[in-house]
């Protein structure tokens, strides 16, 4: 449902000042919009509802929100039930009085999960997600994921699995990776080089590469660490950082993935789906900076 204006914030009928609106095809909502505007008729040339009067926009949208909010309300009233009825059984998840609320340890893959549940929210305050009853089958569909990657996740389950690892070659392969990353360098071909300063994917995520004093890259490096490297490519190292919440949401999206050559030689420009990964990182991270400074200035 919409309210649709002309360039001066009005729609005029045969010469009636006035506001328009689509209304879904449902006999009940379409008796409740004429109950409320009498004076509502239909319109063929606009092919919508027609509200006369000024003040027509302001009381469509009023009475539009009052829908949309009962609308939500029943949904979750049916939610509600639906998890009364069967209850997702979960040291993870607990049924709160107006939402459902997950509490796990931290874990990227918990939050990207979460994430895409519809209308789900971080309460800063609380560290949990709420989840409204009305998202209920999109949660049941994801919790199998997000309660495995929150055990996974457990203090515990992490101390078990670094025992497990240790003075193994694992353990110096994990480690091995660490401390590359740590350089925030990059291979990149020497005669294909990349913008700077611009939104990069790469194997390693969405970065802005910020220059290369032209030091070649090693193939036995690049190849333990980064991606295979193509015969007879030439590769030098570049230095990157992350890119701001700002500089990621001013960055256009490419139209199309990236093609095979793209991929081998280890850079190309993010697709929206990579953006929106390195949008939510950036995201964490300006909350996360934002709760220190807080924290520092009322302890100060």
């Amino acid at each position: 449902m919409n309210v649709e204006d002309d360039a001066k914030g009005k729609n005029s009928e045969n010469g009636t000042i006035g506001a328009s609106t689509d209304l879904p095809h449902d006999r009940v909502t379409v008796e409740r919009f004429r109950e409320t505007f009498p004076r509502a008729r239909w319109s063929d040339r606009l092919k919508a509802w027609f509200v006369p009067g000024r003040t027509a926009e302001r009381r469509i949208n009023r009475w539009l929100a009052k829908i949309e909010a009962e609308q939500d309300h029943f949904a979750d009233e049916k939610g509600r039930d639906a998890f009364a009825f069967e209850p997702i059984e979960s040291p993870y998840l607990e049924a709160g009085p107006l939402a459902l609320e997950i509490r796990t340890p931290y874990s990227k893959s918990v939050i990207n999960d979460i994430r895409e549940i519809p209308f789900a929210r971080w309460d800063p305050d609380r560290r949990l997600w709420t989840v409204p009853y009305r998202a209920l089958s999109d949660l049941r569909q994801r919790w199998r994921a997000i309660e495995s990657a929150a055990k996974h996740s457990e203090p515990e389950a992490r101390k078990q699995r670094m025992e497990a690892i240790k003075g193994t070659r694992e353990e110096k392969a994990s480690k091995a990776r660490a401390s590359e990353r740590r350089r925030k360098r990059y291979p990149i071909p020497v005669d294909d080089l990349p913008p700077f300063d611009s939104a990069i994917s790469t194997h390693w995520g969405v970065v802005f590469f910020n220059g290369s004093d032209g030091e070649f890259a090693d193939g036995q490096t690049i190849n333990a660490f980064y991606f295979p490297t193509m015969d007879a490519e030439v590769y030098i190292w570049a230095t990157w950082r992350l890119g701001s919440l700002e500089e990621l949401i001013a960055t256009w999206p490419a139209k199309a993935p990236p093609i095979a050559l793209e991929l081998k030689r280890g850079w190309w420009f993010p697709t929206i789906e990579e953006l929106r990964v390195a949008r939510r990182a950036a995201r964490s991270k300006l909350n996360a900076d934002k709760r220190r400074s807080e924290k520092s200035s009322a302890g100060g």
